[in-house]
């Protein structure tokens, strides 16, 4: 079945591995799993695979980067390596998941304004961050961490890494 896409337990079709984005986040802020979340939630074809920049499997994708440098911003890593960050990654971002065609296309019509944006939030994530309820952050954390598992699950059973 190579190339195919499988289903994962939940039953949404899994994209090969090798067809999977990768989205580098910060797993200490609160609101930047919330976003994630909402992310997730729109990527019905399983294909993000979220890794926490405070995990070692980050520093070995992102290695020309100095620690503070990785954690100042999202990191978006395609199929084919091509890395994208900050208010840059936001455009391919929302391509993927539904519904984020069309805020897609203005993202990426705007990229210097995208980008401030994405700095803006970024510097004031903490702020950002007591304006989402605590339950939300929590159910947040549950999601990324159940795709985290269902993809390291998959990839154990099947080999598709």
């Amino acid at each position: 079945m190579e190339g195919a896409s499988r289903r994962s337990d939940t039953g949404a079709r899994l994209v090969p591995a090798e067809d999977r984005w990768v989205v580098l986040y910060d797993a200490d802020c609160g609101f930047c799993k919330w976003l994630l979340a909402r992310l997730l939630r729109g990527d019905r074809a399983v294909r993000l695979r979220p890794i926490a920049l405070q995990r070692p499997e980050a520093d070995d994708l992102l290695p020309d980067l100095a620690p503070a440098e990785r954690m100042a911003s999202w990191h978006l890593i395609s199929p084919t390596g091509v890395r994208r960050s900050g208010g840059a990654a936001v455009a391919p971002l929302l391509r993927l998941v539904s519904p984020g065609r069309v805020p897609a296309v203005v993202f990426a019509r705007f990229p210097r304004l995208t980008e401030r944006g994405y700095r803006w939030v970024a510097e004031h994530r903490s702020q950002l961050s007591r304006l989402v309820p605590m339950s939300f952050k929590q159910h947040a954390s549950e999601r990324v961490r159940q795709r985290e598992q269902a993809l390291e699950t998959h990839a154990e059973r099947t080999g598709d890494g």
